[in-house]
This record gives structure tokens, sequence and C-alpha cells, in this order.
């Protein structure tokens, strides 16, 4: 059967995008940012897994305000890099994994998750960041991509309770997969930022922290902090951060097995007026 190896999370700045595109990533601004993901690059080439499960928010480019799903699943064979404005990222295709991705959908819609099937979108920085992070600036992504969008861009967001939950279900649905897969799923966005009206640029370095530690510790207990909580402390686009939950609910310690091995964390600020978080737990 497939089983889920690690867990991957972090955010997903745009602007790190551009620094990487530019070649900006040697400038002091950047040096420090870039620094915290040096030892995932060389990690992911040491687990390099046959699957990564992605999970990110679309910017309004795969949809728009006359469409909005609450969970897309991409079940496409390949994805191309979104023009978000200023042409596409210079980043691979993403390729797909058309059944993997056809069998999460079937088995989270039969344990009564409502997803949406997506079999032709663009991806935007939600997801080429992240892979640019960890994998680095390469000519091909190492391993096949499912994207699995989220929205929190426009309320009602899915709960963290929810997000949780579609986490345990998404690992229940990976290991009935009759194929000996190593799959990764990662969780991006957040952490705390605000882009906007008179919070703009707001950071809150404890309240992220606390998140992490307790990301780590106790993702139960976390997956009922509501709502108003995030957006009060992580300001109005902390509510990314429910998409890590989903992530974490995939973990094997929260369906009765070991705790996961915290491999690797790192947190900075600023990037572009962001608190950029970054975690690796592995399964035991």
């Amino acid at each position: 059967m497939a089983r889920i190896t690690a867990s991957v999370y972090t955010s997903h700045v745009p602007a790190i995008g551009a620094a990487l595109d530019l070649g900006k990533t040697g400038e002091p601004y950047w040096q420090k940012v870039f620094a915290g993901y040096e030892f995932s690059k060389t990690w992911m080439k040491e687990n390099r897994p046959d699957v990564i499960f992605l999970v990110y928010n679309d910017h309004a480019t795969a949809f728009s305000l006359e469409l909005i799903p609450t969970f897309a699943i991409g079940t496409a064979a390949e994805f191309k890099p979104a023009d978000e404005g200023w042409g596409p990222r210079p980043v691979p295709v993403v390729k797909g994994h058309p059944e993997l991705a056809s069998h999460i959908a079937q088995s989270v819609i039969q344990d009564d998750f409502d997803l949406t099937i997506v079999n032709k979108m663009d991806v935007d920085h939600g997801l080429t960041v992240p892979l640019s992070l960890v994998c680095g600036q390469v000519s091909e992504w190492p391993c096949p991509v499912i994207p699995f969008a989220v929205n929190v861009v426009q309320y009602p967001v899915p709960s963290g309770r929810r997000c949780f939950a579609l986490g345990q279900a998404i690992r229940r649905a990976v290991e009935s997969y009759d194929e000996p897969l190593k799959v990764q799923i990662w969780g991006t966005g957040g952490m705390s930022h605000q882009l906007q009206g008179a919070r703009a640029g707001l950071i809150n370095r404890e309240w992220d922290n606390a998140f992490l530690d307790r990301l780590i510790a106790d993702p139960a207990q976390l997956s009922q902090m509501p709502h108003i909580d995030y957006v009060r402390e992580a300001g109005s686009e902390g509510i990314e951060l429910v998409m890590w939950l989903i992530a974490r609910g995939a973990m094997a310690d929260v369906a009765g097995g070991a705790a996961p091995r915290v491999a690797h964390r790192f947190y900075h600020v600023p990037a572009s007026n962001t608190a950029v978080g970054h975690l690796i737990l592995e399964d035991a």
C-alpha cells in the first residue's frame, strides 16, 4: 500500500519566488530567508517521495469570485505555472499523478468530504514557491505533485477542525491505494501577515512560534481554534494556517501511531511584510 512518510509546512510568499527568479537570493535582505531552506533541499534529495500531495490556496488565478470551491483536487496529468499578471514563473510544469489523485478523490468523497474535481487548471505561487524552496531551482520537479486547493480567501472558509479531519481522511485514502508509493503531504501559506487595512504589515512572532509548538505537540487541540483568533492574532491572511492542519491531520500519531520526528524547524521575519515559517515532520 501507499504510505505518508512526512509532512512539510512552509510559507508561500510571492516575493520569495520573485527573489529566486530574479537572482536576488544572495542579497542581505533575502540571505537569512533562504538559509532556512538549505537543510530542506538536502533533506529532500535524501528523502525524495514518489508523490507530493500539496495543500495550497489559489490566488484568483485558477478560480475567481465567480467560482469558489472550498476544497479542490487536481486530477490532471500536468499543471502549468500560472500568469499572475507579470508572466508565469520560469519553473517546470508540474506533473500530476492522475491515478492516485482520482483514488484520493473517490475515497475522500465516500468519506463524506465534498471535493471539487479539477481536470484542468494552472497553479500559482501558492504551489510553485514551496516547491522552489524545498526542491531548489531545477529543470524538472523531483516527483509528481497532486495540487489540493483550499479556499482561505473568500469567507466562509473551512474551520481548522474540518481541515484536521480532512487530513485524516486523506491518510486513509493514501493507505488504501494499492501501490507501494511514498507520499509526502505539504501544508502551505501563512504565517502571520496582513496585506491591507489599518493593520497592514502585522506580524506576531510570539503567536507564530506558539502555533508551531502546538502544531507539533497538540494538533487536535489546535484544530479547535476559531477563525477569529487567527484573524485577531495573525492578521487577515493568517487564516491560511488552517491548511497546515490538513497536512498535520494526515500524520501517523493522529491515527494512533508514534509521534513524528521534527527533522527541521525554521522561522524568520520579515519577508515582504510576512513572517516565514517552515517545518518538516517525519513519520516514525
